[in-house]
């Protein structure tokens, strides 16, 4: 709980207000003492309209409640609430995250006209012919060529990256940027690693080790793949 008893905490930010609710006293409590707060606030229409972020820390509160809290916020017209956060994961949230974290494992050779799609990374042992696709909403390994496409976190992830034991892929994607193959003549890398340059907003392809340095998280792959 609060210090002295209060069970609403304010911080003004650059982006608007902050309100940090006590998670251990109940739900009507929190209530009262923000429509009490609010009352005693002076805000003046010649304001502008102050985005206010609602933190429920370890509190689950049902979609019900939810607006029953911001109607209370909005009670004040110069006042909208911009999201709601909890540290507490829905049942549905929890088995998402777990399907977009997982590491589907894939043992065949992709051929033209097939395509491969996974939540979370795939690794695949075998090679992309030209005119297949893999497809991943995580990272893409491929313990063999990739001479087709493959499709990295292709719901928007642009930290996700692609390596190959043998680059060469007819297309590149990862997020919403796209790297088509060289118009001459090339014989492809080995052990390379396709990601987005973050400074330059396009695709490059490195060495996997070069890669590990910037993307860091990486090494939590091998950890996963050896503890299940």
């Amino acid at each position: 709980m609060a210090a002295n008893g209060q069970k609403i905490m304010i911080k003004g930010t650059r982006d608007g207000l902050t309100l940090r609710l006590d998670d251990q006293c109940s739900f009507d409590s929190i209530i009262k003492e923000l429509q009490e707060m609010l009352a005693q606030n002076g805000i003046t229409d010649e304001q502008p309209m102050i985005r206010v972020t609602i933190q429920l820390g370890k509190r689950y509160l049902t979609e019900d409640q939810k607006e029953e809290l911001a109607s209370v916020v909005r009670e004040k017209q110069k006042l909208v609430v911009d999201r709601i956060e909890s540290e507490v994961l829905t049942k549905d949230e929890a088995l998402e995250w777990k399907e977009n974290t997982e590491i589907t494992p894939v043992a065949k050779t992709i051929r033209s006209g097939q395509l491969v799609e996974v939540r979370g990374d795939l690794l695949l042992i075998g090679d992309v012919n030209p005119g297949g696709q893999v497809n991943a909403t995580g990272n893409i390994f491929i313990m063999g060529s990739l001479r087709g496409i493959a499709h990295a976190g292709y719901e928007g992830d642009k930290k996700a990256v692609v390596a190959a034991s043998y680059m060469q892929p007819s297309q590149l994607r990862i997020a919403d940027q796209l790297s088509r193959s060289p118009d001459y003549e090339s014989e492809g890398v080995y052990m390379e690693c396709g990601f987005i340059d973050d400074t330059h907003e396009k695709i490059r392809i490195e060495r996997l080790q070069e890669v590990v340095k910037i993307r860091p998280d990486l090494v939590s792959f091998e950890r996963r793949m050896i503890n299940g």
